[in-house]
């Protein structure tokens, strides 16, 4: 088990690397190159010239590279000269907000996912199972932007229960909750139809295994055989698809925090596409790059935790 989490630490260290590879290439690739996606397309020469020599970019670029990942690993992504901030500064007050809507939305998601899926698979082939999965199925194929409008127009403008934008980023999260309703209804709706249908898949394949059937030979109750045996066993693929599903939940919340106006990284990085914030916007895939990495290290750990009977060689 020690070997396996030190290799994939050591795989995770190696995909981080590549991630910043990665953004490095993207930065060279700017078009007009750093200065100029800097500076504005107005630089003239002498100006892009300074630049590149004020920031080392006349250097080669396996030496660029350390430089940069030198600077990267003491906290500097870069500098916006559209916001006069640097990157790091607009990531700190960003980052926390978009955990504060995927983290709520992943653990509601989950709360009433679980048993649904649950539920579902228990009442497999009957009226309220074709119901619930017909529903699920709904809210899955919706995009993400359509489910925030209809949410808008229904209990913002029709329903007027709750605001139809995000909250303000000079007042604390918690004294706007009202605020983070939609915002939250939104991700966390798609999060329950992706996250119900896998449940109820894994509930149904373990079902049928042989250490639930001899349970119920010996008379265990039904209850206590769904609780203890199936549902346990059931957790294991969910908390590996939480880990993986990071990206696509990240994602959600970059459509929704744009949508709602909500002051997260995803809104962050809209504005940086905007107005080409280029160093905000490598700075944001960065920060995003390793914490997939990150949650798919999770997920591989959880494996291992929740189910005793895998042994990593």
């Amino acid at each position: 088990m020690t070997a396996y989490l030190i290799r994939r630490v050591g795989q995770a260290i190696i995909v981080v690397f590549g991630v910043s590879l990665l953004v490095f290439v993207l930065l060279h690739l700017l078009p007009g190159g750093p200065a100029r996606a800097v500076i504005g397309p107005r630089a003239t020469k002498p100006q892009i010239l300074a630049f590149d020599r004020e920031y080392g970019l006349l250097k080669p670029l396996p030496v660029q590279y350390i430089a940069w990942v030198v600077q990267v690993l003491h906290g500097n992504l870069g500098f916006s000269y559209k916001q006069n901030q640097t990157v790091t500064s607009l990531l700190e007050q960003n980052v926390p907000r978009t955990m504060a809507l995927a983290g709520t939305a992943t653990v509601l998601a989950l709360v009433v996912a679980v048993p649904l899926g649950v539920y579902e698979a228990v009442r497999r082939n009957h009226v309220d199972d074709y119901v619930l999965t017909g529903v699920s199925f709904l809210f899955y194929s919706m995009p993400t932007f359509f489910l925030g409008m209809i949410l808008i127009i229904v209990f913002s403008i029709t329903l007027p229960l709750f605001p139809p934008t995000g909250p303000n980023p000079a007042l604390p999260l918690w004294g706007q909750v009202s605020n983070m309703v939609l915002p939250v209804a939104t991700l966390c709706l798609v999060t329950i139809a992706l996250f119900s249908r896998y449940m109820r898949s894994a509930v149904m394949d373990t079902i049928i295994q042989d250490y639930v059937r001899t349970a119920h030979a010996k008379g265990v109750p039904n209850l206590q055989v769904l609780v203890k045996h199936v549902v346990r066993n059931a957790l294991v693929p969910i908390a590996t698809l939480v880990g993986l599903s990071l990206p696509w939940i990240l994602s959600g919340a970059l459509i929704v925090e744009a949508l709602f106006n909500y002051p997260g990284m995803g809104y962050l990085f809209w504005q940086a596409m905007e107005v080409e914030d280029f160093p905000v916007m490598l700075g944001t895939v960065l920060i995003v790059g390793v914490m997939v990495v990150l949650g798919s290290l999770l997920a591989d750990i959880l494996y291992a935790v929740l189910d005793p009977r895998v042994r990593y060689s």
